[in-house]
């Protein structure tokens, strides 16, 4: 049985060597690629390859520096055929020792926790898990809205039993009213 992602891409921090930049290269099997899949929620995932550094910052501190590449088939949001697209991206990570972890931050004004704006940094915890740098990086480079080249957009019209469905000329509030601006100034004209 093949060794998942997460095992076998997690580095525990303290086992690092110090002063020394580490090269990595993660080539998911098959498995791992269905899970991956899965997780990120598209039809499939082939060629997919994260290979980059890991280099020490000052004395606690590291940086992650990557290419991410992979092939990602999605639904078409229009005609939900497969549509494939082809991700290359680089990735850059900053493991902090001494960042605010979540609970350290400030409430916001409206009661939220506010987020730092450098989003390339992370708390440095015990462990750095390359597998979810990788699966997070690929989840934001995937298309939001993958559409085939040739799909034309969905016109969906719908009216209760016995009525006309809406035009696009019905549902402009500002036609009726110019319409009806018309009607006023014609009237006024009208001498009687």
């Amino acid at each position: 049985m093949a060794k998942p992602l997460t095992d076998a891409a997690a580095l525990r921090v303290a086992e690092l060597p110090k002063g020394t930049t580490l090269s990595f290269d993660i080539v998911p099997d098959e498995d791992a690629r269905r899970a991956m899949a899965q997780e990120l929620g598209v039809l499939g995932l082939r060629k997919v390859a994260f290979r980059g550094t890991l280099a020490p910052m000052g004395r606690r501190d590291w940086r992650l520096v990557a290419q991410l590449g992979a092939t990602a088939t999605q639904e078409c949001v229009v005609t939900l055929q497969p549509v494939t697209s082809r991700i290359d991206t680089q990735v850059e990570r900053r493991f902090l020792s001494d960042m605010p972890r979540p609970a350290e931050l400030e409430p916001t004004p409206d009661d939220g926790i506010e987020m730092p704006q450098d989003d390339t940094e992370e708390p440095l915890g015990e462990v750095i898990d390359l597998a979810r740098v990788l699966i997070e990086a690929l989840a934001l480079s995937l298309p939001d809205y993958p559409r085939k080249e040739d799909a034309e957009p969905a016109r969906v019209m719908a009216a209760p039993p016995g009525e006309a469905p809406l035009d696009d000329d019905a549902v402009k509030p500002f036609a009726g009213l110019a319409a009806l601006r018309a009607q006023m100034s014609a009237k006024d004209e009208d001498p009687e």
